[in-house]
């Protein structure tokens, strides 16, 4: 079974402060997730998996997805104590 390893797991929250900061630099709200993703893969195809696309693509996805839950579920737990 392929597993991340701790390293992949690591990128995680880089992917979610780079989304910041794309979204600091202009990018819209509702293309972050979709940046997220592609850095997700983009670590993933020349970091974790090089010369393996299945498994980068599958290692991808498992980055951009939870650096987007990361994000979003950050940011609802500093909203709603706002409120």
């Amino acid at each position: 079974m392929d597993q991340l390893t701790a390293y992949g797991v690591a990128l995680i929250p880089i992917i979610v402060g780079l989304s910041e900061l794309l979204k600091r630099f202009g990018l819209p709200n509702r293309f972050v997730p979709i940046a997220a993703l592609v850095m997700g893969l983009f670590f993933s195809f020349f970091y974790l998996a090089p010369g393996e696309p299945k498994r980068a693509i599958l290692f991808g996805a498992v980055l951009g997805l939870s650096a987007i839950g990361l994000f979003s579920g950050t940011k609802n737990t500093i909203m709603s104590r706002k409120q």
